[in-house]
């Protein structure tokens, strides 16, 4: 008598588990993709209290970026190259930019000596090349750079 058999009752309760199944498939590839998307090389870069504005040409594709992981090591963009094949390669990438669009920004990290950081500038002016933006981390929190 307690317990009904069949037919004429329905279940208005909400079947969490599908759901739930979705979202942990979702989060397992959030977790893979997410560092794939990430642009060059890591480095750590130096920490300044004045740094200006971060220049938004920077983030996008045509954009050159020279990284200096460690003394040894030179990428541009995300392909490891040697110092001797880095100006050409830079010379072919320049061609047919003009004026403020031929700049190419540097990343060092802190750990490199100043002196290779000279040396791939000179390789970089060496291509007719004179606006080189180097790349500095900017504190949170501090105080912006005077104009």
């Amino acid at each position: 008598m307690g317990m009904s058999s069949g037919g004429g009752e329905y279940n208005a309760d909400i079947n969490v588990t599908p759901l739930v199944d979705i979202m942990l498939v979702l989060l397992i590839i959030f977790m893979v993709i997410t560092p794939l998307l990430q642009n060059g090389v890591t480095v750590s870069l130096p920490r300044d209290m004045n740094s200006p504005d971060p220049d938004p040409e920077i983030i996008k594709e045509s954009a050159v970026v020279v990284s200096i992981p460690d003394n040894n090591q030179v990428y541009l963009g995300k392909d490891p190259y040697t110092k001797e094949v880095l100006g050409e390669k830079i010379a072919k990438l320049m061609e047919g930019k003009v004026g403020d669009k031929k700049i190419v920004y540097v990343k060092s990290s802190v750990d490199v000596d100043y002196g290779t950081v000279v040396e791939i500038i000179n390789i970089i002016r060496k291509q007719d090349i004179d606006k080189i933006g180097l790349v500095a981390d900017k504190k949170k929190g501090a105080i912006p750079a005077k104009p």
